[in-house]
């Protein structure tokens, strides 16, 4: 997609965005240039959200403006190493994702901000580079002890040297053979479950199904720690030991 093609259909995505949501946003600005991250150079920055605080004596959309940016240069070196890429799809994506970076300087939030530092730390981890083990705690919240990182659920139990856990997903209950106990954290990735789309956020005994797009699900075992063990990894500045495996998910048979 050449850059008219592209300011044109970018600033229709944005106009068809209901009023309501763009209260305090100045407007769209395209630019040519690519940017990369600064520690990636595979990865792009295909938008921004510039915004300043004006101070008033009451608090309310007035005293926040914002100004959307959107890299069509980004956008075209994501194309040319993706013969897949969806320029409309990720155009609205973009717009959407930077003006929710707007409306949660509106209620002086921080999630999203949250939610990109997790996307950063799983793709650090996908590279084989240091990460926070406990970095999809920062990713969108599901329920009690299940969060999602783009298309990856991580449902979090306590490995207690288990040697199964149980899980529900899309309705159907699910058992892992746990590895041997060892490192503190362990990623499962779990085969097996069909390509569905719900999940139980907590354990079996829990009954309430969260929705979520995700696809790809992790167990993670985390091994509970006493205090004396907390002090002594901050003291000493150890990182905790972290593992990964893969676990086929068997169906297990329901009551009644």
């Amino acid at each position: 997609m050449d850059f008219h093609s592209f300011e044109v259909a970018a600033r229709r995505i944005f106009e068809e965005i209901p009023p309501a949501y763009r209260t305090g946003v100045d407007g769209l600005t395209i630019k040519r240039e690519r940017l990369t991250h600064p520690d990636f150079e595979d990865v792009f920055t295909l938008g921004e959200c510039l915004t300043e605080s004006y101070p008033s004596g009451w608090e309310g959309p007035e005293t926040v403006r914002s100004l959307i940016i959107l890299h069509w240069g980004s956008f075209r070196a994501l194309a040319e190493i993706d013969p897949e890429f969806d320029w409309r799809e990720q155009i609205y994506e973009t717009v959407t994702h930077e003006l929710q970076h707007h409306l949660e300087s509106l209620v002086d939030a921080d999630d999203l901000g949250d939610v990109d530092h997790a996307m950063e730390q799983s793709f650090r981890r996908y590279r084989g580079d240091s990460f926070e083990a406990d970095y999809y705690r920062r990713g969108e919240r599901l329920g009690p002890c299940a969060w999602a990182v783009e298309d990856e659920v991580f449902l979090e139990r306590e490995w207690r040297g288990q040697a199964y856990e149980d899980f529900i997903w899309d309705g159907r209950r699910y058992r892992i053979a746990c590895p041997e106990p060892g490192e503190d954290v362990h990623f499962v990735h779990v085969d097996g479950l069909g390509g569905g789309a719900r999940c139980e956020a907590g354990r079996v005994r829990e009954e309430r199904d969260v929705t979520t797009a995700g696809e790809r699900v992790q167990i993670v075992l985390a091994r509970r720690r006493s205090w004396s063990e907390r002090l002594r990894s901050v003291f000493r500045r150890r990182e905790p030991a972290v593992g990964e495996s893969e676990a086929r998910a068997v169906e297990m048979e329901t009551d009644g």
